[in-house]
């Protein structure tokens, strides 16, 4: 099981850092990603973080701005998010996989919300 957490309100330019934390079974040999969903649009990938950390690679939106890490000793994975931006508004999810679409990620967590005002 993966769970989102970390989210809330922030106004534009501030930071927030989301973390996602795996239970029942380890995660450390495999890739992670971070996915987004705003209302009303299709779940987009944000960022991906191979099983050691050494490859990362982030959506063209986010890059520069966003973080993803992963302390594999704790089982948990982050995303610091800097320079927030009110199209960053959505829930954010956290998945098992590889890739930059929802289909190559099995494991899910809940999601958390993120809300940036102007």
């Amino acid at each position: 099981q993966l769970q989102a957490s970390g989210g809330g309100l922030v106004q534009a330019g501030g930071s927030l850092r989301l973390s996602c934390a795996a239970s029942g079974r380890t995660f450390s040999f495999d890739g992670m990603g971070w996915f987004r969903q705003a209302p009303g649009k299709e779940r987009e990938f944000v960022a991906r973080i191979s099983w050691n950390g050494g490859s990362t690679s982030y959506a063209d939106s986010v890059k520069g701005r966003f973080t993803i890490s992963r302390v594999n000793a704790k089982n948990t994975m982050y995303l610091q998010m800097n320079s927030l931006k009110p199209e960053d508004t959505a829930v954010y999810y956290c998945a098992r996989g590889w890739g930059t679409k929802g289909h190559d990620y099995d494991y899910w967590g809940q999601g958390t919300q993120v809300t940036v005002s102007s």
